[in-house]
């Protein structure tokens, strides 16, 4: 069964997630790939190669869709590349998707250093 990663991006942090995206291509193929809508939206033009599940946005529901996607075993690792200097309306559903990752214990990323580290550690 090929493993899954989520990929969400706050707004600023979006041209850095389809960089990331990008640079990594060759070891992204091998994921089953989810993210929120608009993340999602520009991964696909930047690697049009890339098979992307998009789902709702995150404000609209995307988060959500994520998370239960972590607590049903659905998926093994999350890149989640926020913005730190940015208040989110929709904080709380970030915090949730967090906290998922954590007692599902999944590894998760939540800046580009990390996630380069991810990269380079788990093969699917």
């Amino acid at each position: 069964m090929t493993r899954c990663i989520a990929l969400i991006a706050h707004d600023q942090k979006k041209d850095d997630m389809a960089d990331f995206a990008d640079r990594h291509q060759s070891v992204l193929a091998h994921w089953r790939i989810v993210a929120t809508g608009t993340t999602g939206g520009r991964i696909q033009a930047t690697c049009p190669n890339l098979d992307v599940t998009r789902l709702k946005s995150g404000p609209l529901g995307g988060d959500q869709q994520i998370g239960a996607m972590i607590a049903t075993g659905e998926v093994d690792m999350l890149i989640f590349f926020v913005d730190p200097l940015t208040s989110m309306p929709h904080d709380v559903d970030v915090k949730a998707l967090m906290r998922l990752a954590t007692v599902y214990d999944i590894p998760m990323a939540l800046n580009r250093a990390t996630a380069e580290i991810l990269m380079t550690t788990y093969t699917p």
